[in-house]
Parts: C-alpha cells; sequence; structure tokens
C-alpha cells in the first residue's frame, strides 16, 4: 500500500526507505530469524506457553470448592488470608501447567510443520495433517502404542479440520450452514 508522496507504511512490501544501513540489516536478520523453522518453534513455544496459562488462570479462577466437599471443608475452615493464598498458589500451579503443555504442543507442531513442509517444498493441507499425527503421536507415546496412535488420529483430524477452515475462501466462511 502505498500513499502519495512515495511514502509506504512500515512493514509492508521489505520496505526499508529512510533506514540506516545497520537497520535494514537488523530487519534482515529478524525476519530470517522469524521464517526460519527453529524461530518459528520458539515463537509458537512461547505464543502457546503465553495463551496456555491465560487459560489456565481463567479456568483455575472459575473453578470452586464448596464446604460440602473434603478439600472445601478444609480451605474454608482456613482465615481469609490463608484461604486467599491457597487460592492463588492454585491457581498459580494451574496456569503453569497449562502454559506448559500449551507451549510444548505448540512449539512441537509448528516445528514439525516446518520441516515437513521444507522437506516437501509446498505449503498445504497434507503437511498439516502430517505434522498433526506426528505431534499426537508422539505426545500419547509415553502412554503405549495404541494411545499414540489415536493421539495421532485425533490430532490429525482436528489439524485438517483447522487448516481446511482457515484455507477456505472468505465469502464461504461467512455463509450460514443450512
Amino acid at each position: 500500500m502505498a500513499f502519495p508522496g512515495g511514502m509506504g507504511m512500515p512493514g509492508m512490501n521489505n520496505d526499508t526507505a529512510g533506514m540506516s544501513e545497520q537497520e535494514k540489516q537488523m530487519v534482515k536478520y529478524m525476519q530470517m530469524g522469524m521464517e526460519s523453522c527453529a524461530g518459528k518453534t520458539v515463537m509458537s513455544g512461547v505464543m502457546g506457553a503465553g495463551l496456555g496459562g491465560m487459560f489456565g488462570l481463567f479456568m483455575s479462577s472459575m473453578r470452586y470448592d464448596t464446604p460440602y466437599t473434603a478439600q472445601g471443608a478444609e480451605i474454608a475452615a482456613l482465615p481469609f488470608k490463608q484461604q486467599l493464598r491457597a487460592g492463588m498458589r492454585e491457581m498459580g500451579r494451574a496456569s503453569y501447567s497449562s502454559a506448559k503443555n500449551f507451549g510444548k504442543v505448540g512449539a512441537i507442531f509448528s516445528g514439525t510443520e516446518c520441516v515437513i513442509e521444507g522437506f516437501r517444498a509446498k505449503s498445504d493441507l497434507y503437511n498439516g495433517v502430517a505434522a498433526g499425527c506426528i505431534t499426537g503421536g508422539a505426545l500419547a507415546a509415553a502412554a503405549g502404542p495404541q494411545a499414540a496412535a489415536v493421539g495421532c488420529a485425533g490430532f490429525a483430524v482436528f489439524s485438517a479440520a483447522i487448516d481446511a477452515y482457515m484455507r477456505m475462501p472468505e465469502d464461504e466462511k461467512s455463509r450460514p450452514i443450512a
């Protein structure tokens, strides 16, 4: 997108007008890092961990223990300050656990998909399906071969559905299902 007077929007069309050579080199290195499989893997892991942390925090805050359960009665007997401390500790534990899991899934899937795309030299639906299968199988491998097969199939189907939806033209996404 260009504006009158020859000024483009920053970040569009690799426009480096008005930048020093050092800034241009820095932009080039940043783009190379973001396009590499290692960069994508790290970025997906970090973003997945951030999203997982927020999700875990939200889900933990929605969970409550009533005084009718054993754990709830134990917490209700504590002074208010200790109840808050126990609640915050539990929220932190759930947030960390969720962040770790989401980060692991994001990093494995993104890295695998990038490597497959590099080997196949094309970007299509099959890359995501294969990466989903490998990711699901790897995450469930510790539970045995049957769990790994189910994880592979489940993650591959989920990945195919999401990828097919994301590749769908915009006018078909908003069409009502009849």
